[in-house]
Parts: C-alpha cells; structure tokens; sequence
C-alpha cells in the first residue's frame, strides 16, 4: 500500500544522444495500469493517466513543466484541475506524441476517462462548492 507522496520516477531524453536525466514528480493523483511499473518506491515510467490539481503558486509548473514532461513521457491522459474556476482541461496523447486538448468542463456533467473506457467521472463531485 503507498501513502502520499507517490514517486514517479521518469526519464527524459535529451537533445538527438541516449543520455537521460531521471526526473522525480509526485502527481497528486495517478493510475497505472500495468503493475510491473509498480515497485517500493512508487512507479518506474509514465502513469497511464495523470490529475494535477493547480494552486496559485503551481500554475506554471503544472500547465507547462509538468505538461512537458508528461507528453514527452508518454502519459496518455492528464487532466489539469483549476478549482478556483470550477473547470477541468483533459489532455490526450495522440499518435504523434502530442497533447492536444479534448475537452474542457465547467459545469456538472460526466467526464468520460478514455483511459478507462467505461469510467465517467461527476464534474459536481469534483467541484463541492455550488456555482
């Protein structure tokens, strides 16, 4: 069982070489689907889905270094979270290895997780305050 912070451990490639920096973030909330990435100290290689929840002195660092490394990393699906707006922007990586931006939320509805087909997630049960 992991209690918070969660390590995940990435490798970022640099320039055209095979040398790699390993770079350490702790999202606030991941799903991995394949266990073996899976070891005593948190998780070796990208997370299939990523929950970043933005504060005001993170913005940068979530919606831009974090963006970066994610996509360069291959997490498939990463939803930045912006409670001071109510909203949710969900990024999926497409073919290319790009994010491109799939859906924005900022009222109460089902969020569907294309990471888990199946899985909706209620916008009000995200956001407690009312609008």
């Amino acid at each position: 069982m992991f209690h918070a912070p969660f390590d995940v451990r990435l490798s970022r490639n640099v320039g055209s070489s095979d040398a790699q920096i390993q770079t350490v973030v702790q999202p606030d909330i991941c799903v991995v689907c394949d266990p073996t990435k899976i070891d005593n100290r948190g998780c070796l290689g990208a997370p299939d889905w990523i929950i970043e929840i933005v504060s005001p002195g993170n913005l940068k660092h979530d919606t831009i270094t974090k963006f970066d490394l994610y996509q360069e990393n291959g997490v498939r699906e990463y939803w930045v979270v912006f409670p001071g707006e109510q909203t949710i922007q969900i990024f999926e990586l497409t073919d290319k290895g790009h994010y491109q931006i799939t859906a924005e939320y900022a009222e109460p509805g089902l969020m569907p997780v294309a990471t888990l087909p199946g899985l909706a997630i209620e916008w009000s049960e995200v956001f407690d305050a009312p609008r």
